[in-house]
């Protein structure tokens, strides 16, 4: 388990709110469209993007939050063109082999969600690596979601049920939890999601049904510091009720109208 959260350092931008949501999930979407309406080839869009991760990353830390959650690549962008997909798979190879230093000194625990299973073997060597290397450090975690898609995760977790014999009248949402990638992480109290798209995307679908979402036109690369604090200000000024009232909430007794007492 992680710590409990904690207020942002003294030093800390003072723009930031006290309630920083403790995990955070990122829909990193934007970087072809990034890239054509520069002129420049997708390739150089996903690159961009994946030097903007480093700075999101440090953002997170200086933040406080706990828990960052990317979206890296899902089970439908295997259908992507041919060439495209191999520039993905080589970028997390580079991504590993560059940044795994400086991310465990900075205490970054590197998690993996998703199947390893279609991943070239020695990628699937260097990314179990760097999660074994990291497993220890706890400023924050890192969950890459990497072959991942929401729908082949609960497929994923039925199955790990039915193979360990509960009955099915005992199976409950706990039970499922328990099976997911993310299985002892709170589930994410805000999802960004850049480029201005209105979906989730197959992302996280179980752990997100009561986040807070944040849509920015911003493509990926180009969301900065600045644009992730927006994110936290607005979070700051939503209000959580989980299917409860505000009554409730604060703690009121509230007798509907409907009661017979």
């Amino acid at each position: 388990m992680i710590a409990e959260p904690t207020k942002p350092a003294p030093f800390a931008d003072p723009r930031l709110p006290e309630r920083i949501p403790r995990h955070v999930a990122i829909i990193m979407d934007g970087n072809g469209r990034w890239a054509a309406s520069r002129g420049l080839p997708r390739s150089e869009g996903h690159r961009r993007g994946t030097e903007n991760l480093r700075s999101t990353i440090r953002a997170a830390v200086e933040f406080g939050v706990e828990i960052l959650t990317v979206y890296a690549f899902s089970t439908e962008n295997w259908g992507r063109p041919r060439r495209e997909v191999k520039l993905l798979l080589r970028i997390l190879e580079m991504v590993i082999d560059r940044e795994l230093r400086e991310l465990h000194e900075n205490g970054v625990q590197i998690r993996h969600i998703g199947e390893l299973g279609g991943i070239p073997e020695n990628l699937q060597r260097k990314v179990k690596q760097a999660c074994e290397h990291t497993k220890n450090n706890k400023r924050l975690i890192l969950n890459v979601a990497f072959n991942y898609g929401g729908r082949d995760e609960i497929v994923h977790a039925v199955r790990r049920i039915v193979e360990s014999g509960i009955p099915a009248d005992q199976i409950t949402e706990e039970t499922i939890a328990a099976n997911l990638y993310t299985t002892g992480l709170p589930d994410p109290d805000l999802i960004i999601r850049t480029s201005g798209e209105l979906r989730v995307s197959n992302f996280l679908i179980w752990q997100g049904s009561y986040s807070e979402y944040y849509a920015t036109p911003v493509y990926w690369p180009d969301f900065s510091r600045d644009e992730f604090l927006a994110a936290i200000l607005d979070y700051n000024r939503r209000k959580r009720r989980f299917g409860l009232t505000d009554a409730q909430i604060a703690g009121e007794d509230v007798v509907g109208e409907d009661d017979d007492d």
